[in-house]
């Protein structure tokens, strides 16, 4: 199979079909066009299978554009949908990266300018109450970073659950506790002073999402990346509404897909935001949103996970980069190696991530 060479990027071609990809079966064949041992890699699926297949599960390898290997536990099928979790984050920071883009080119609603140093707070809606004024220093970086200093898992914030007489957003915001009793009223710290994982950080960039663009980001991921790329079958949930703010798409949870559509968004970042020589989703930004964003947790970029350093995955290529979620839902994307992994399920919690993908790059001569 050629490549096809552009100004930036060389690249195998994306599959043909709608939702569908090139299979290769023949060892033969997988060796000659992707220089895999298949063997190999069927030695690292049976170890996972040993640990792991009391989950539901579903494992896609994309090697030069092929599917050259998946495998899916007990009741679970290549079209089995799974709440991803936190790759959803990833998702979300796509979305910001095209609105950004749309920016640049003049294109958002009402003219409006927004970059990565922009105050987010000045574009939430005028009725929106500030808890602690530090707030107003917090910047869309930060938000997309993780050090927007609004309270995370290190203060025991995880995700933005409420009692049944509060809206998720409310909680986000900082107007009212959450279901354990943990505000987001005051921050832990000045914006950029402090890196932690946090959901309610999350949350405001969906309200924020919707008061710039004037349309909700799962539609608008819909409309411009999923139907672009052949991701046909996947879901995504909405928070809040009725006498609570929204409702609006989640940024931080509640993505739906299967393993092998999965795949399709991380070829589309593999290569740059190209398919089929169409520019999806702009290069620069995923460019920036894959390495260090910040010296205070440099394994982590605008929502993605990454071993720019060298020191998030020990060993494995430094190009890597990751969605990752709870319950072990991961897509791994390495473009040195013209290869995608991903895996989705319903557990577990943890697991030797390093060793299933060290084991499947042992196979490539």
């Amino acid at each position: 199979m050629k490549t096809i060479t552009t100004k930036n990027h060389s690249y195998f071609p994306q599959p043909e079909s709608q939702g569908g990809w090139r299979f290769l079966n023949d060892k033969a064949e997988i060796k000659s066009l992707t220089s895999i041992n298949l063997d190999k890699v069927n030695v690292a699926i049976e170890g996972y299978k040993f640990f792991f297949d009391t989950y539901a599960s579903g494992i896609a390898i994309i090697k030069n554009g092929y599917l050259i290997k998946e495998h899916y536990s007990f009741m679970t099928l290549p079209g089995s949908r799974f709440d991803v979790w936190s790759c959803t984050k990833s998702f979300t920071g796509i979305a910001w990266g095209l609105l950004l883009e749309e920016s640049r080119k003049g294109n958002l609603p009402d003219n409006a300018k927004v970059d990565l140093d922009s105050l987010a707070y000045s574009f939430l809606p005028n009725n929106t109450k500030l808890t602690d004024p530090l707030k107003e220093k917090i910047t869309i970086g930060h938000l997309l970073s993780m050090t927007s200093g609004i309270a995370g898992e290190t203060k025991l914030a995880f995700g933005i659950p409420t009692k049944i007489d509060i809206g998720p957003f409310e909680h986000a915001l900082g107007y009212s506790e959450n279901r354990y009793g943990k505000k987001t009223d005051a921050l832990v710290a000045e914006p950029g002073k402090i890196w932690d994982y946090s959901d309610p950080a999350m949350a405001h960039l969906s309200i924020l999402f919707k008061s710039i663009m004037k349309q909700e980001m799962h539609e608008y991921m819909q409309n411009n990346v999923f139907n672009a790329v052949g991701i046909e079958n996947a879901s995504w949930d909405v928070l809040g509404g009725g006498q609570f703010i929204g409702p609006h798409t989640s940024a931080h949870i509640g993505l739906h897909i299967s393993a092998r559509e999965l795949a399709r968004f991380g070829y589309l970042l593999m290569h740059k935001g190209l398919w089929n020589g169409k520019e999806v989703v702009p290069s620069w930004w995923i460019d920036k949103a894959t390495k260090s964003s910040q010296n205070l947790n440099p394994d982590y970029g605008y929502t993605f996970w990454t071993n720019s350093n060298g020191t998030r995955w020990p060993g494995l290529p430094k190009d890597m980069f990751a969605l990752e979620g709870y319950n072990s839902n991961r897509c791994y994307v390495i473009p040195s190696k013209e290869m995608v992994v991903v895996r989705v399920g319903a557990g577990p919690n943890q697991w030797n991530e390093q060793l299933l993908i060290s084991s499947i790059l042992d196979a490539i001569n």
